[in-house]
């Protein structure tokens, strides 16, 4: 739900991007007929590719393929295929006691692959390289602009949280829910991101989506609902450590601001793992926002917040319309 750029602003969730729209004829194989436009984006330290492409069957259509390399198998049998004669090596240079290769592994050599067609001009910016900048949000920035800009864009059908209703309310990858509360003011449910395989634990990243709904962010939040953010806390820790055998202290627990969907969510994920939209100017820890509420109840109503946007974001425009303080990353 949220393979991804740290900073966009209208983010289509990871589950819609994994699958083919209805009218697509059938389930593709391969990427028969696929070329290539250009690199939208290469994010070598991600090891994840973000192209421009067009299907030879209709050059009409945009599309947008997401190549990234898949975590390796840490099983003791795959890792002993991995190093046997299988693997195919290719010098690239020895120095003493030091060599280096290029191996060709016949396992462990997985590429996940997303498709989005067709491919909107709005996919294309999403993906495509461009500068970040820091914002800080006032209370009357967030009044002013944050706020009407995000209920407009509802209004003119532009962000479209259906497909999270459809979770709720089980019209939707039911057979994906980890753990599901049904209580309907503290309730959520648990399920796991699209980035991560479901098999390998040091991988987990999952997403937990309130059951209450009108919740759009971290500046909807109030005191009223610290109640059911320790109830999302406690609940989620105690499953994933049931389920998976990752204790607490293995886990990260935040917030996005801006968020990726306008849907209140938090995102929980291994420690180890290194992911874009964790650092400063984007994530908000779990624990330190409901710390922050109990001591102020109105704390997010009343806080300056920095945050990033991308060049291309119409909030920016937004905001430089405004002549806000804004500086480059």
């Amino acid at each position: 739900m949220d393979s991804g750029t740290e900073n966009n602003q209208i983010e289509e969730p990871e589950s819609k991007k994994q699958k083919l729209s209805n009218s697509d004829e059938k389930t593709r194989k391969t990427f028969e007929g696929a070329k290539v436009v250009s690199i939208l984006n290469n994010k070598t330290t991600q090891k994840c590719l973000f192209l421009h492409g067009k299907f030879e069957d209709d050059k009409e259509k945009d599309a947008v393929f997401i190549l990234e390399r898949k975590p390796f198998d840490t099983k003791t049998e795959a890792l002993q295929e991995l190093l046997s004669d299988k693997t195919k090596l290719t010098s690239d240079l020895k120095n003493d006691i030091y060599s280096t290769f290029s191996a060709l592994p016949s396992v462990q050599n997985d590429i996940k692959a997303t498709i989005i067609y067709p491919a909107s001009e709005k996919h294309l910016r999403k993906y495509r390289k461009q500068d970040i900048f820091v914002v800080k949000e006032t209370k009357e920035d967030y009044n002013m602009i944050t706020k009407p800009y995000v209920e407009q864009q509802f209004v003119d059908k532009i962000f479209n949280i259906q497909w999270v209703y459809n979770i709720l309310d089980h019209k939707a990858e039911m057979e994906r829910i980890i753990f599901e509360d049904q209580n309907e003011e503290t309730g959520f449910v648990l399920l796991p991101d699209m980035k991560w395989d479901t098999k390998d634990a040091d991988s987990f990243y999952a997403i937990a989506l309130p059951r209450k709904r009108g919740l759009k962010s971290l500046r909807d939040l109030d005191e009223s609902h610290v109640e059911m953010l320790k109830n999302m806390r406690s609940k989620s820790l105690a499953v994933i450590a049931d389920k998976f055998g990752i204790k607490q202290d293995r886990l990260r627990m935040y917030f996005h601001y801006q968020p990726s969907f306008y849907h209140l969510h938090v995102h929980i994920n291994h420690i180890e793992l290194d992911l874009p939209g964790t650092g400063a100017l984007r994530a908000h820890l779990l624990d330190d926002v409901i710390e922050n509420l109990l001591m102020q109840g109105d704390y997010y109503q009343r806080k300056t917040v920095s945050m990033t946007l991308q060049d291309s974001d119409k909030l920016l425009a937004a905001f430089r319309a405004k002549e806000n303080n804004v500086s480059d990353v």
